[in-house]
């Protein structure tokens, strides 16, 4: 696919995709991030080697979680940039300062419609399900898999016709100490209006404590991601599957994963 291909239909910004732009920014940014956070990925091995594939992964490090381009830059080294990887992100982060790039390098904002509209683009589409809910979940609950009860993804799953891939990364909470995501000081602001469902504090460095703003830097933390088999839901659910039954069914392959990830972490930041 070349950079005026346009896709019928699209919406989001999926129109807007560049594989340049993208092999720019995995090749200028990716080097730096994986000797910073020393990061590994395992499991690429067993991903649909065509098609299309609904990823769902675990969401970790607050405002700068650095697990996308991370998982990014190990999937386009592996199949190319002819095969758009299709990153649904919060609102705020597609209508911030780099709004205008993000769509460029596959970030659009997450919604079903997104998804789905992805799917059918031919991308590989990146879910994280838990959101900021989960990319603020407290250190000490770091290897919990919370999706914060949303099962949308596997309706998508189904409707596209697409196995669902679960990946988990180990690490980003440690990148400093989240302390609280303060959903019920979101709701005692009024916050939850503005679609604010949480108002994290943490602490780390150059400003110590921090309520989303100043953003501390992140600690170079040693991050590992493991991608999980292929999960084809008809195949495996049949025909009519539960929706409930398949999103505790990949959320258990998850924590099974994250723990064995756990188990294998010697130390935090140090991995």
């Amino acid at each position: 696919m070349s950079d005026d291909e346009v896709a019928e239909g699209t919406i989001g910004g999926l129109d807007q995709f560049s594989p340049s732009v993208t092999r720019t920014v995995v090749e200028r940014v990716g080097p730096l991030l994986r000797r910073y956070f020393r990061a590994e990925l395992h499991g690429l091995d067993a991903f649909p080697a065509e098609g299309g594939a609904l990823v769902v992964s675990n969401h970790s490090g607050g405002m700068l979680t650095p697990d996308v381009l991370l998982f990014g830059s190990a999937f386009y080294k592996r199949f190319g940039y002819d095969r758009p990887l299709i990153t649904l992100a919060h609102y705020g982060v597609v209508m911030g300062p780099l709004g205008d790039v993000m769509p460029k390098v596959g970030v659009i904002e997450a919604s079903r419609e997104n998804a789905s509209a992805a799917l059918a683009f031919g991308g590989v589409v990146l879910v994280f399900p838990g959101g900021d809910y989960d990319s603020y979940r407290p250190t000490f609950e770091d290897t919990t898999i919370d999706f914060a009860g949303r099962t949308g993804y596997v309706r998508t799953a189904i409707a596209a016709g697409v196995p669902i891939v679960p990946a988990v990364s180990i690490g980003g909470q440690e990148s400093q100490l989240f302390l609280t995501r303060g959903n019920t000081l979101a709701k005692l602001l009024g916050l939850t209006k503005a679609r604010m469902e949480i108002l994290p504090v943490t602490f780390g460095f150059p400003f110590g404590f921090s309520v989303i703003v100043p953003p501390n830097l992140p600690l170079p933390t040693k991050i590992v991601t493991q991608v999980l088999e292929p999960i084809d839901v008809v195949e495996r659910f049949g025909p009519d599957p539960d929706v409930d039954e398949v999103d505790v069914y990949v959320r258990s392959a998850m924590q099974s994963a994250l723990n064995e990830l756990k188990r294998k972490r010697r130390f935090p930041i140090l991995g």
